[in-house]
């Protein structure tokens, strides 16, 4: 054994050097519809503006720690419940790691469960926090199996239950009541994370029945609104919980260019708006698009991506990367998922060069 792999294998842990590391696409020349991005820039006159703010900004000095004024437009824009504060994180991805680190229990292993197939972090994160992790498989519908759910949480007592609302990869949201279920099961020994990264798109939300449970939190980001470059997510629970999170937070988390155009972009926040409703009208006809296809199965999507299975997945995704459209095969991740490719939502342009790269792939 060489001198380094002696060193990896002393220092690093067995199974963080069983996984791989996550892996990300080159998009170069591509299409991208394999990420969830919203397609649209912000008009010339608003990224000229924003330009000059950016400018401005003290690159020589850390980011206000408190971040009290992005904080505030959040509350005040995006229906944070009154008495309620957020916290930010690096995307949504921190968020999911803070909670992770707040809740791994010294004197034992603590658990988090999520359905499965779900977004891939909720079960990295747990185990690099050094949790176990619990996926209760998904029907075949796609739908929450709250039966399965709610025998888990009963047996191994979780710290957290992850729920994605749409859920991703699949796109459908769960039915409200059974999360409320889920809740109320968790009351006393654990907490429901909802993770409304799709809100814009599914237009539900958990957020205003914070008040409800002291067990809830909800989790956001705006990648999905349209600022996926600037990595910034957010979460709002009950104070105390916050206080909590808080303390596991790394300080100066957010920088300030990411702080500033937030700010910016929450006082035009009409314009995403304007953008997402154009992107849940596509989503709409690219449905009906696909669904005319022959030996197309669409599953419903209430997220900017739509979910689609076909005979041959790995067959159809090779021809389409042949076409230079990028989408993304989600097939192997689960066996729910046979077959399926899940396609990003885009321009009608986009759109309409997808679906001819698509219909030449399942003729050839």
């Amino acid at each position: 054994m060489s001198p380094i792999a002696t060193l990896v294998n002393s220092t690093i842990r067995p199974d963080v050097q069983a996984v791989a590391s996550y892996h990300v696409a080159d998009a170069s020349g591509f299409i991208k519809l394999d990420a969830m991005e919203n397609p649209y820039h912000l008009p010339h006159h608003l990224r000229e503006d924003l330009a000059h703010r950016l400018a401005d900004v003290a690159l020589n000095r850390y980011p206000a720690p408190a971040y009290s004024s992005i904080k505030q437009r959040i509350r005040d824009k995006l229906g944070v419940p009154a008495g309620y504060d957020v916290i930010l994180g690096n995307g949504s991805d921190e968020l999911i790691s803070i909670l992770c680190m707040a809740c791994a229990m010294q004197d034992r292993r603590a658990t988090v469960v999520a359905p499965t197939p779900s977004f891939v972090m909720y079960q990295r994160s747990a185990q690099f926090a050094g949790m176990d992790y619990i996926g209760v498989p998904l029907k075949a519908d796609m739908t929450l199996d709250l039966p399965a759910m709610l025998a888990t949480i009963a047996k191994h007592k979780p710290a957290l239950v992850f729920l994605s609302y749409p859920n991703n990869p699949t796109g459908n949201l769960f039915a409200e009541d059974d999360i409320i279920a889920i809740i109320e099961a968790l009351d006393g020994f654990g907490l429901a994370v909802v993770d409304e990264a799709y809100e814009p798109f599914a237009q539900q939300t958990l957020m205003h029945r914070l008040p409800e449970f002291n067990n809830l939190v909800v989790m956001r980001t705006v990648s999905k609104l349209g600022l996926a470059g600037i990595r910034l997510g957010y979460m709002s629970a009950a104070p105390q919980l916050l206080a909590e999170f808080d303390k596991v937070r790394p300080p100066y988390n957010i920088n300030v260019l990411t702080q500033v155009a937030a700010e910016f972009a929450l006082d035009h926040l009409e314009v995403l708006n304007q953008q997402a409703a154009a992107l849940r009208a596509a989503r709409a006809d690219l449905t009906a698009a696909l669904a005319a296809m022959p030996g197309v199965e669409v599953f419903p999507s209430a997220a900017n991506f739509i979910l689609i299975r076909v005979p041959d997945s790995d067959a159809i995704n090779a021809k389409l990367l042949s076409h230079k459209v990028l989408i993304k095969n989600v097939s192997k991740m689960h066996s729910v998922l046979a077959n399926c490719l899940r396609i990003t939502v885009s321009t009608p342009e986009e759109n309409s060069t997808f679906l001819d790269a698509f219909a030449a792939s399942q003729a050839a």
